[in-house]
């Protein structure tokens, strides 16, 4: 997506929190809320798959956005993921909606009560065919969503185990999950805070983390 692509549009700008995008809430105040002719309205969801998933929909209903973005921290799975970094999601899971059960979990698709390619999902995924993740530099990750971070190793083996991630949240499925249903264009922007699994937060980059975010953020948006 780039500016051949679009003529002025209003853009959803979401985050779970306002921390993790004040940066760039700073320039848009300056701004007036206006880049490159763009009107920019901004969701704050609050955290969690429902509140993400009540508060994005309720949004979406009452006005009608070209384009949506989603900016964010994340832990990650991967060890070539560096804390800091910032990714661009190509597809998101729900990583712990199934059953558990002596310590092997089934997703609802795996135990027949969901089709893994009834719309909006893909295999199971919710995948995300902006052109944004050809063009992009950034890398491009699979992720899940939980409910519930931990430090559990069983569930950090059960994620890797049964989806391959490189990066959970706790909202990112929930916004693809809406932006598909609602058929729109949309990107969700991540960087990696901290590894999952790891509570100790002295080894943790959040600064870090939304810096760079912030960075890539204004970045997009003056692209747009």
């Amino acid at each position: 997506m780039g500016k051949a692509d679009f003529c002025i549009m209003d853009i959803l700008l979401a985050a779970a929190t306002k921390l993790e995008i004040q940066p760039t809430l700073q320039l848009l105040q300056k701004e007036g809320f206006i880049i490159n002719g763009h009107t920019i309205d901004i969701l704050i969801t609050g955290v969690g798959m429902v509140s993400t998933t009540y508060n994005s929909t309720t949004k979406l209903i009452g006005k009608k956005y070209g384009f949506i973005i989603q900016a964010g921290i994340a832990g990650t799975f991967s060890n070539d993921l560096l804390l800091g970094e910032t990714v661009l999601v190509k597809q998101d899971a729900f990583g712990d909606i199934g059953m558990e059960e002596k310590g092997n979990f089934t997703t609802v698709f795996d135990a027949g009560f969901a089709s893994k390619d009834e719309f909006p999902f893909t295999d199971g995924w919710l995948v995300n065919s902006n052109k944004l993740l050809t063009t992009s530099l950034l890398k491009k990750v699979s992720a899940i969503t939980v409910n519930k971070v931990s430090d559990s190793l069983l569930q950090r083996q059960q994620a890797i185990q049964y989806f391959e991630p490189q990066a959970e949240s706790m909202e990112g499925a929930a916004f693809h999950y809406v932006c598909l249903q609602q058929k729109l264009h949309f990107i969700q922007l991540r960087s990696i805070s901290n590894a999952v699994g790891d509570r100790d937060k002295s080894r943790w980059r959040i600064k870090d983390a939304i810096d760079n975010l912030n960075t890539e953020l204004e970045k997009l948006l003056l692209q747009l």
